[in-house]
């Protein structure tokens, strides 16, 4: 591992020298570049440095130890010792999970996807509390939120919304959200009293770029039709919803969001590629989950992930035997105690499987 962070703080050096190259800086591509290894790696090199100042913390305090007489400056020394040393292991820990391989989509944006599943109208409407959630905790965190395409209920809820979250690694943090969504409840329009389980489904796809994935326009079919529900006059008077089929694997996406057929195509498109992509990665991850259990759950879509109980406040998320009983401030977008788990535990089992 240290020969490894030697090489990380060798490049980063290299990097910082490079970067100060006028042929460098008047080369746009190139230096955008460099600055992004450098961003991506500096987190490694200021632990590294931490790790090294706590090691020349306890060779400072053992000398102290072996040369002094003073009981008072030895106690001192003894403390900073065993201070310094609870600090090492906690920084080897800390350099093992940043040495890990990085996903490469980690800093993308993301595209996610949720449809109501089993109970009707009940599983619409919590399908547009999801939609709600998510886009509070990207409002938490500066991010931009951008409808693609949805079904309305006609009750406030939502048979299928699409949509974009565009920030620094949105993908990092949303990714594991992939899967069914349970909510156990009374609803609104149940005179008894009795709690009904309904799902929603969530798909989490990093966003993708053109050069990142290869698809023909040949292997495209477009078609253009009259949008429905909100919208205006233009509504009944213009095509200009676009509906794309991916001919190859029989993906269908569909975008009326915007007045504009160019803009929705432009949407459209982008969701197309992100959905092809996340096929082939999809594909990727069960195999190499048939080698090792890496991931969080399944990765399956169908797996149900987690179970929000609105009688008890109660959030379950059953691949790492989570539950919080804070139901009302998770549905308000506050995720990070819930997401960040998620990653902390994804992380140490990779570590387990790096061993």
């Amino acid at each position: 591992m240290f020969s490894k962070l030697e090489e990380v703080k060798k490049r980063y050096e290299e990097i910082n020298q490079q970067l100060s190259d006028p042929n460098i800086t008047s080369n746009q591509a190139v230096y955008s570049s460099l600055m992004k290894e450098s961003k991506n790696i500096l987190p490694i090199v200021e632990k590294y440095d931490e790790y090294k100042g706590a090691e020349k913390q306890i060779r400072d305090a053992e000398e102290l130890l072996n040369t002094e007489s003073d009981n008072e400056l030895r106690q001192m020394a003894k403390e900073e010792l065993e201070s310094a040393k609870g600090a090492i292991i906690k920084f080897e820990e800390e350099l093992k999970i940043l040495l890990l391989p990085k996903d490469p989509n980690d800093d993308k944006n993301v595209i996610m996807e949720i449809r109501a599943g089993a109970g009707g109208d009940e599983a619409a409407l919590f399908a547009a509390e999801l939609y709600r959630m998510y886009s509070m905790y990207a409002e938490g965190k500066n991010w931009a939120v951008e409808i693609m395409d949805q079904n309305e209920s006609g009750i406030g809820g939502f048979k299928e919304i699409v949509f974009m979250i565009t920030g620094g690694g949105a993908y990092s943090k949303l990714k594991f959200e992939s899967g069914v969504h349970r909510v156990q409840r009374v609803p609104a329009t149940e005179a008894s009293g009795r709690i009904h389980t309904s799902t929603a489904t969530v798909a989490v796809m990093p966003e993708v770029e053109e050069l990142e994935v290869n698809i023909r326009d040949e292997d495209l079919k477009i078609d253009t039709y009259r949008a429905s529900g909100a919208g205006g006059q233009h509504v009944n008077k213009t095509e200009s919803a676009i509906r794309i089929t991916h001919l190859p694997s029989g993906i269908v996406v569909t975008c009326q969001d915007e007045s504009s057929q160019i803009k929705n195509r432009d949407k459209a498109l982008k969701l197309i590629r992100a959905k092809v992509y996340d096929m082939e990665l999809e594909k990727k991850t069960q195999a190499e989950a048939l080698q090792r259990k890496t991931q969080v759950g399944t990765g399956d879509r169908s797996e149900k992930i987690r179970t929000y109980n609105f009688p008890q406040t109660r959030l379950t998320d059953h691949r790492i035997n989570l539950t919080l009983y804070k139901l009302d401030y998770i549905m308000d977008g506050e995720l990070d105690e819930l997401l960040d788990s998620l990653i902390t535990y994804d992380q140490a089992e990779k570590l387990k499987s790096s061993k």
